[in-house]
């Protein structure tokens, strides 16, 4: 049989399958049992060596920041609504209702239940951990389990799922009298920003190293430009009104990947497993796909652990802040009520993590445990704030929250920019995949730790 028949092809490139013969070549000689995988990662190199000194194309940088943006956006605003969500509101007649009078035809947001108006924390009867985890536990689901299967499931099909729920997300939310059909709501936020942040992680593996940065960008823009819309539109328009408007964010997340991304890369170049190497003894055209084995999986989750685990104490740390304390720090008497201070305590903190996921093209760190030590430092200043009250103004305040998002924001692009970098290339994939288990872990400990935290303040 003569040697070119022994050449691998893809359906869409040669080059490719020239690619895979040379280390399928490489994979014959060498030694019999080597564990040695440097002629896989060497091919692939020499496929993409090329490309790395090369720019990613500017509609892929702009796609990928888009989809962060749209895809964190609905989980933000949710999080910037916790307090409207649970706190009684006017009507439209102006006079204030509580959960016990007739529900107007069009209030602004919902009638949970009454404030207890407790001084010195004016607290909510539930806490905001509760929408927190509403908004976090379904997302800490899918992680869970997408990585074992997602693999099977085409990216089309994934981020239309995340678009329909987002969708979803944003009527019910918006338009529900009713307090089951709002936290509904609020899980279909959950489900479309879990999924999402699971896909588009992923697939950040088969475009440049930039593409993370872009993505981890764009996820801080939503955090502040989510936080920022609420608080701005909300003194214009209702709460429904101002959600309703957000139905544009599902709209564009779909441009931003069926439109301005170049699909090409990921649907014909696909990463190579073990098994796909070896070139067909005929003529036959063959598609290499990237299916690790469960063994495999679990096998490349050990090496992960030194960036899951610190990630899981910063995520931890910063949403107990958020969801367990920010509502509980108030200053009376300035120029900002009670909800108006913690959405824009939530706005302050989103500029931050906004500017620090931005960073890491100018600044890398590999140190990832001091970011958890000094958000629990955080942690610690601001419980005691909210029983010792010693902060003598909202500015002081301001400080403290904005470095809590520059730490959460630079452990967050810090280990996904590390895993891009050091992963072996047929891992990749599944590492940035599953490690997005990390923040939606530590966000739902915290969720389970302010409400009962916050119960123990406003009863103090």
């Amino acid at each position: 049989m003569n040697s070119e028949k022994l050449n691998m092809e893809t359906v869409d490139d040669s080059s490719i399958g020239s690619t895979f013969s040379e280390a399928a070549r490489k994979r014959r000689n060498a030694p019999y049992g080597s564990d040695d995988d440097s002629y896989l990662e060497d091919s692939i190199n020499s496929r993409s060596g090329d490309d790395d000194k090369k720019k990613e194309k500017t509609c892929n940088l702009v796609a990928f920041w888009l989809l962060g943006l749209c895809n964190n956006y609905a989980y933000v605003v949710m999080l910037s609504a916790a307090y409207d969500i649970l706190e009684t509101k006017d009507d439209s007649d102006g006079k204030n209702k509580t959960s016990h009078d007739i529900i107007p035809i069009n209030p602004p947001l919902y009638n949970l239940t009454n404030s207890t108006s407790i001084d010195p924390y004016e607290c909510t009867v539930i806490s905001t951990g509760a929408v927190l985890l509403a908004d976090i536990l379904p997302t800490l689901i899918i992680k869970l389990t997408s990585p074992w299967f997602a693999d099977r499931i085409p990216y089309d099909i994934r981020v239309a799922f995340c678009i329909l729920t987002g969708v979803t997300c944003f009527v019910l939310v918006s338009l529900s009298q009713v307090v089951g059909l709002t936290l509904l709501g609020v899980v279909f936020a959950s489900i479309s920003g879990g999924l999402g942040e699971f896909t588009f992680i992923s697939l950040t593996s088969y475009y440049h190293k930039n593409v993370v940065s872009t993505y981890s960008s764009g996820t801080g823009a939503a955090g502040l430009f989510g936080a920022l819309s609420y608080a701005g539109l909300t003194m214009i328009l209702s709460p429904r009104n101002t959600l309703l408007v957000m139905l544009v964010i599902p709209v564009l997340e779909g441009i931003s990947f069926w439109v301005i991304l170049d699909r090409k890369t990921f649907a014909n170049l696909p990463r190579p497993s073990r098994d796909d190497i070896e070139p067909l003894l005929d003529n036959e055209p063959r598609r290499v796909e990237n299916k690790l084995s469960v063994d495999n999986k679990l096998q490349a989750i050990k090496p992960l652990l030194k960036y899951i685990i610190p990630l899981i104490l910063v995520y931890y740390a910063e949403y107990v802040i958020n969801q367990g304390l920010f509502e509980l720090i108030y200053f009376p008497g300035i120029w900002l009520s009670h909800s108006e201070q913690y959405r824009w305590y939530q706005v302050d903190y989103q500029l931050a993590v906004f500017i620090s996921r931005s960073s890491v093209n100018l600044i890398q760190f590999k140190r990832l445990w001091i970011f958890a030590v000094l958000q629990f430092v955080n942690l610690a200043i601001l419980m005691s704030e909210s029983t010792l009250h010693f902060l003598p103004n909202i500015w002081i305040m301001f400080l403290i929250v904005f470095f809590e998002g520059l730490l959460g924001g630079t452990a967050f692009v810090n280990t996904f920019y590390r895993i891009s970098q050091e992963s072996s290339p047929k891992d990749k994939e599944f590492s940035m995949g599953v490690t997005t288990i990390s923040d939606s872990s530590g966000i739902t400990l915290a969720a389970l730790s302010a409400i009962p935290l916050h119960n123990a303040l406003c009863k103090a």
